[in-house]
C-alpha cells in the first residue's frame, strides 16, 4: 500500500467515583424532571482529543491518545449521572431523547484539559451553567464551576485520573446547586389569555 501505516491510538474513558444506581424508578415526590443539554464549547474541546496546555501560550493534544467520545458528550453524561446520584429530581434525561422536563441544564464547557504548572500537570475542568425553566425558557440561575486537581505523575494515565476527579467535583457541585435552586426558585406562572 502507498498509504502510510496509521499509528494505534489509546482510547481513554473519563474515570469516575460517582455511584449511580443501575435502575432509577420514576418518582413523583421530587422537584420535577431535568434534561441535560449538550454543553457548548470551543473548537479545541469539541473533539475527542485530550487537550494539554504545556505553557500559557500553547494549546496541544496528547499524541496517540483520544477520549472515547467528545468532551461535551462525556460531560453531559457525567452531569446526568451526578444529577441521578443526587436523587432529588424525579427523572433525569439528556437532549438525546425528546422527553418533557420542567428544568434544563444548559452549559458551556470552558476547560477539560491538563495545564502544566512548574513542570507538573494539573487537571482543569471549568463549566458555566444555567438552570432554565423549560416552559418559559427563562434562566432561573447561573453559576460557574471549576476544579483543579494535580496529577500524581506526568504520564497520561495519571493525568486522565486527575481529569476524572476534577470532573466529578464539578458535576457533583453543579448537581447539588441545580437541585437546591429548583427546590427554592419561584417558577414563572403561565400567562392567561384574557377574554
Amino acid at each position: 500500500s502507498i498509504l502510510p501505516e496509521s499509528r494505534p491510538v489509546d482510547v481513554y474513558r473519563l474515570p469516575t467515583s460517582l455511584e449511580v444506581p443501575n435502575t432509577l424508578p420514576a418518582r413523583s415526590e421530587g422537584i420535577g424532571s431535568v434534561r441535560v443539554l449538550l454543553p457548548a464549547t470551543n473548537n479545541t474541546l469539541a473533539s475527542r482529543r485530550i487537550v494539554v496546555i504545556p505553557d500559557d501560550h500553547l494549546t496541544s493534544n496528547y499524541a496517540g491518545a483520544a477520549w472515547e467520545d467528545s468532551a461535551p458528550a462525556m460531560m453531559r453524561e457525567r452531569l446526568a449521572d451526578a444529577l441521578r446520584a443526587d436523587g432529588r429530581f424525579d427523572t433525569v434525561s439528556s437532549d438525546e431523547h425528546s422527553l418533557r422536563a420542567e428544568f434544563e441544564v444548559d452549559s458551556n464547557l470552558r476547560a477539560l484539559q491538563s495545564e502544566y504548572r512548574n513542570g507538573t500537570p494539573e487537571a482543569v475542568v471549568r463549566l458555566d451553567a444555567h438552570l432554565v425553566h423549560s416552559g418559559s425558557r427563562r434562566v432561573l440561575a447561573s453559576r460557574s464551576f471549576e476544579a483543579r486537581r494535580p496529577a500524581n505523575g506526568t504520564g497520561l494515565p495519571a493525568v486522565v485520573t486527575a481529569m476524572g476527579e476534577a470532573s466529578d467535583e464539578v458535576t457533583q457541585a453543579l448537581a447539588a446547586w441545580a437541585a437546591e435552586t429548583a427546590e427554592t426558585v419561584e417558577l414563572p406562572r403561565p400567562r392567561r389569555n384574557r377574554p
